[in-house]
């Protein structure tokens, strides 16, 4: 069985950060150890919440214990998602280096999330630049959104061509894979959701219906079921693939059912049988 250290944020109504993506991790048979970073009632989206931002330091203790425990050398991956502030990032990006020094096979897995395409960036002062000075160099796996790629890579892209050359930018920069989410272009049709991953043995292109809502915590979703596949199978293409069918048909079971929030108990089933199948496509 594969275990996942995950340093997230945590919700106690809804889903967005661990609280996404803990039980799909579980469901796909991988054993998580979530670390919170914040416990919140709520996602911050409702403009509204209460709980506490947890300091880094409490962070850093909870992992320190964990490595008191000496199990370390079982996790697999280290998972992490927004970063509340630069100490916070430090935090993480030294409990990525203690793993790996417990398990030198260990993979160091970041959603650099900090902004998307019409909004801007929604993260705190220095995040973005924590992120690609510190987080990109010492990573294997990022998941950026379109929006984060060009900022991580100081590139703005137009099609399918130079948003490939961007993936393989940030690559050079440090991880070894990149899955690109949100993927559009002039060359591209409209009304379709895209998914991009490129890795040593190549890149691949996954295509879905566009749903017409947007939904908190899918990125942390995405990211976390395409980690599961990953670390089970070591195939980009396969792990691409079945995220984007898992997440399409959890998606779709949140729209049909008329919930603000993910329905991932509801739709349960779809995150080891997903109810659509996409296959992804190579890029020559």
């Amino acid at each position: 069985m594969r275990t996942v250290l995950s340093i997230q944020s945590a919700v106690a109504y809804g889903h967005a950060g661990n609280s996404s993506a803990v039980f799909p991790l579980q469901r796909s048979g991988v054993d998580v150890w979530p670390v919170y970073t914040v416990n919140f009632s709520n996602h911050t989206g409702y403009g509204a919440w209460r709980g506490p931002l947890i300091p880094a330091a409490d962070v850093a203790d909870v992992v320190r214990g964990i490595d008191e425990r000496q199990v370390l050398d079982r996790v697999d991956a280290l998972l992490a998602g927004y970063q509340g502030s630069p100490e916070m990032g430090q935090v993480i990006v030294d409990a990525a280096a203690l793993v790996k020094s417990r398990n030198p096979e260990a993979v160091f897995c970041a959603d650099p999330v900090m902004g998307d395409v019409g909004r801007g960036f929604f993260c705190a002062p220095g995040i973005p630049e924590f992120m690609r000075d510190h987080v990109v160099p010492v990573a294997d796996i990022m998941t950026p959104n379109l929006f984060e790629l060009e900022y991580l890579t100081g590139r703005t892209t137009g099609t399918l061509s130079e948003v490939l050359s961007a993936a393989n930018e940030l690559r050079a920069r440090g991880p070894r894979h990149v899955l690109v989410t949100s993927v559009v272009g002039a060359d591209m049709q409209a009304g379709v959701m895209r998914m991009l991953a490129v890795g040593p043995d190549g890149a691949h292109l996954v295509e879905t219906p566009l749903l017409d809502r947007g939904f908190v915590g899918s990125g942390d979703l995405t990211t976390a079921v395409f980690l599961a596949h990953w670390l089970k199978s070591g195939d980009l293409a396969g792990s691409l693939a079945m995220t984007a069918s898992v997440v399409y048909s959890i998606l779709e079971t949140t729209a049909l059912s008329g919930e603000p929030e993910l329905q991932l108990v509801a739709a349960q089933e779809s995150i080891v049988a997903p109810k659509h199948r996409f296959e992804a496509t190579p890029l020559r």
